[in-house]
């Protein structure tokens, strides 16, 4: 159902819809936000799927010196949507974020999210009585939508993974617990562990000071905690853990549609060998793409590469590689 503009649920723009749908946790619910192209016939419906550790406001729908990356995509035609998992942004929380972690199966998990993003897909879907939409996927969320579209080939129309997670040949993959509590300064070491030594900062130190500012705010609890930090479903990095140990959440082979993989150039979670090793195993895929952006890492949409992100993602959406009377 759509939620009212009066509900503590802040708007991030004045045009900007929420909807909370039923989860297919029983009396849970899951949080959208819609954001339509304005003065533009749209040219189709995208949903966001955020990574591990934050939520949508703060990813595709942040706003850095004024402008998002659904602003850009809105710009160019696209009716944006996203979600938030449970444990994350406005959607509700799991009951045993409230208990202690240890000795509990992580929270979110590959399959359980990919649930969770099939009661998203197909609302909407039912929305705007179409049959399928297109997905784009950051981090351990490619896992999730991947999954999804594995499973239900017939929603997904097309497929951006961007700083995709891939299988590797490790052998022991570290436990976690249900959930764990990440700070400020643990987001800042690892957006900037992977530049390079000498190299020019490639996210700056006010857009992350700011960014910050609303991270805590994703958590009403985190300024309670020292240091501040969000409290975080630990199934994500169960599942990273599990793929770089060989055994990935989902079976690429059986992903129909178009994809494309997309990456920095420091992105020590999806190098080149990862990405040539999902660029060969997505065979049933009719239209391949794996592009490689320079000077920048895994967390490529939040700093000073992102416009060619959105450049490349947008193009890609378009599906202008196939021609108009086969669209």
């Amino acid at each position: 159902m759509p939620v009212s503009h009066d509900t503590a649920t802040s708007l991030l723009d004045p045009r900007e819809e929420h909807f909370c749908i039923p989860s297919c946790h029983s009396g849970l619910s899951l949080f959208l936000r819609r954001l339509t192209p304005q003065d533009t016939p749209t040219r189709a419906v995208v949903l966001y799927v955020h990574g591990a550790t934050f939520p949508s406001a703060l990813s595709v729908a942040h706003r850095f010196d004024g402008r998002s990356w659904r602003d850009e995509m809105c710009a160019g035609g696209f009716d944006v949507w996203s979600l938030d998992f449970h444990g994350y942004g406005q959607s509700d929380p799991y009951p045993a974020m409230s208990e202690s972690p240890d000795g509990r199966e992580p929270l979110c998990a590959a399959e359980d999210a990919s649930l969770q993003l099939e009661q998203a897909v197909r609302f909407i879907c039912e929305h705007h009585a179409i049959e399928r939409i297109s997905i784009v996927a950051h981090s351990w969320g490619t896992i999730v939508a991947c999954r999804f579209a594995a499973r239900c080939p017939g929603l997904v129309d097309r497929l951006v993974l961007f700083g995709a997670i891939a299988r590797r040949g490790g052998t022991d993959a570290p436990r976690y617990p249900a959930w764990r509590l990440v700070s400020l300064q643990d987001q800042w070491d690892r957006f900037t562990a992977e530049v390079p030594a000498g190299e020019i900062p490639v996210l700056s130190r006010h857009h992350f000071a700011e960014w910050g500012e609303r991270y805590l705010d994703s958590d009403p609890a985190s300024r309670t905690r020292s240091p501040a930090s969000v409290q975080t479903p630990s199934g994500p990095w169960n599942d990273i853990g599990r793929a770089w140990a060989g055994s990935l959440g989902y079976d690429p082979s059986r992903v129909h549609a178009p994809v494309a993989i997309i990456r920095g150039e420091w992105d020590s979670m999806c190098n080149d060998a990862d990405a040539a090793w999902l660029f060969n195993a997505f065979a049933s895929s009719p239209i391949r793409r794996d592009v490689k952006i320079s000077r920048a890492t895994h967390l490529i949409h939040l700093e000073e590469s992102r416009y060619a992100l959105y450049r490349e993602t947008q193009n890609f959406l378009a599906a202008g590689d196939v021609p108009a009377f086969l669209v």
